[in-house]
């Protein structure tokens, strides 16, 4: 959904460590030094970033009133269960309409934080697959054993070689089983086999820009009904449409100072999610004309959304990551008419989220 502000400084000097590095590793080669040497191949603007957004916020104390004030209409929902990759918590928790837990995924992981970036649902409901971007892997999870069936990347090192990831975001699994992912900082769309071989990929591995055939820290690879593409690219604030070769056939800049997640409606339209502070959520048509836009209310403006769905019923589902809450919104009126989590009161407590950052959406049978 986004990659993390980096701070880059002393690129130079980093260069020449990284040049050091390989060549004392060159003359003493050692099966031992693949995380080293992967890492050193990273250094510089490809290295993992300090940044707040990897800073996880404790846990604040609520009230049973804290509870009682939440929008609770289960109907906005239209019936489906929504999945939320509760990144701060390091879980995954799919909720009803009536916000009861029927499902959790907890992450064994080195620190808070470091959980999915996104969730979605796969084989008809039987796994889902995830992306852990700063931990620089994907898993396909089955939804009755929760066991990890299959995984990309190498836990906790970025790399741009075979079998390695550098921030990994929106991990879909197509219907022919393939897996196709957005690599933010090697600036490339991957579609992995099942075998883990690269079956194609869009982009130029670690050369970044806008002009065709490249892309600029994408962070969003939405695969659509037609097999189409679309992908979000950070620098440039632009959409490119892939077809089903992977040629572009659409291009346009979106109205946003942080484009994240790009979704169709049913309209035709493009819905993106700003993932500013304070941040938004808009809907445009592919002339550019803004249809329809939401911010929040007065009082709480939204805080780095990172994903918005159109639901079936026409209501919007989006993730607000910062004030820590799933929030339903009518779309003519404006108004939230169902939330999980508590403003600006992180934890994982009852009815709690901390940095809420994917969701999918399901009904189950």
């Amino acid at each position: 959904m986004k990659i993390r502000p980096t701070l880059i400084t002393a690129i130079a000097t980093l260069g020449i460590f990284s040049f050091l590095t390989f060549a004392i590793l060159a003359e003493n080669p050692n099966p031992g030094t693949v995380q080293q040497t992967q890492n050193a191949e990273n250094s510089g603007i490809n290295s993992p970033a300090s940044s707040e957004d990897e800073f996880v916020p404790q846990s604040v104390a609520i009230n049973p009133q804290d509870l009682a004030n939440q929008p609770g209409d289960a109907s906005a929902l239209g019936g489906y269960n929504v999945l939320i990759a509760d990144r701060g918590n390091n879980r995954l928790i799919e909720v009803t309409p009536e916000k009861q837990i029927v499902w959790e995924y907890d992450f064994n992981l080195p620190k808070a934080g470091l959980g999915a970036d996104d969730s979605f649902f796969a084989d008809n409901g039987k796994s889902v697959i995830v992306n852990l971007e700063e931990y620089h892997v994907i898993e396909l999870i089955d939804y009755q054993t929760k066991k990890v069936l299959w995984s990309y990347g190498v836990p906790n090192v970025p790399g741009s070689k075979p079998g390695f990831l550098n921030t990994p975001d929106d991990a879909y699994k197509l219907p022919n089983g393939d897996i196709i992912v957005t690599d933010i900082k090697n600036c490339r769309i991957l579609e992995i086999a099942p075998d883990k071989h690269i079956v194609r990929q869009y982009g130029q591995t670690k050369k970044c820009s806008n002009q065709t055939g490249f892309l600029d820290k994408p962070n969003g690879d939405t695969p659509l009904a037609n097999g189409h593409v679309f992908i979000s690219n950070i620098v440039g604030k632009s959409l490119l449409e892939l077809d089903e070769k992977w040629k572009p056939v659409f291009t346009m800049s979106l109205p946003v100072s942080y484009p994240s997640d790009p979704q169709l409606t049913k309209a035709g339209n493009i819905l993106i999610a700003d993932y500013s502070n304070p941040g938004k959520i808009v809907e445009v048509s592919k002339k550019g004309q803004v249809v329809w836009q939401y911010d929040g209310n007065s009082s709480i403006k939204l805080n780095k959304p990172s994903l918005a769905i159109e639901l079936p019923n026409g209501n919007i589902l989006t993730n607000d990551d910062y004030n820590h809450r799933v929030i339903v919104i009518d779309k003519t009126s404006k108004q939230i008419l169902w939330q999980y989590g508590i403003t600006g009161k992180p934890g994982s407590g009852e009815g709690q989220l901390n940095i809420p950052d994917g969701l999918d959406i399901i009904k189950h049978s």
